[in-house]
């Protein structure tokens, strides 16, 4: 067990990013026939199953950190954080300019949060792994 706590900046962006995913996939699937180029069998409710599915990584971090392993759950902070760089994808199917204000923002509001949350819990987990070797 690493005796090492999450910091609570950490706890911070975990918060923030859930947020910001929350919030630009609700926005997603209550507007998804006017997000451009969309594929037309993707479903509003299959857009929030696939918000459940991405915050599985964010839970079993919380419940790692319960559990005292730390290191571990930080690397689970950033696989969560990163699943906010899927929002980019939008741009893949239309160019920036086609999504309305309120698009974009949930989508650089996501991408920013999780970038920020992967990048922080992967220098955590890193820098706790190598501590942890480093003492006898």
């Amino acid at each position: 067990m690493n005796v090492c706590p999450v910091p609570r900046h950490l706890w911070g962006l975990v918060a923030l990013y859930g947020v910001a995913s929350l919030i630009h996939f609700s926005h997603n699937a209550e507007y998804i026939a006017f997000y451009p180029n969309m594929p037309a069998w993707l479903t509003r409710e299959q857009v929030y199953l696939v918000w459940l599915a991405i915050t599985v990584p964010g839970v079993i971090g919380a419940l790692l950190v319960v559990a005292g392993w730390h290191a571990t759950a930080a690397l689970f902070f950033a696989v969560y954080g990163a699943f906010g760089l899927d929002g980019l994808g939008h741009y893949a199917l239309a160019l920036c300019s086609q999504h309305t204000l309120a698009q974009n923002l949930t989508i650089w509001f996501e991408a920013l949060a999780g970038t920020a949350l992967a990048a922080s819990a992967g220098w955590f987990a890193w820098r706790h792994g190598m501590l942890a070797r480093a003492t006898p």
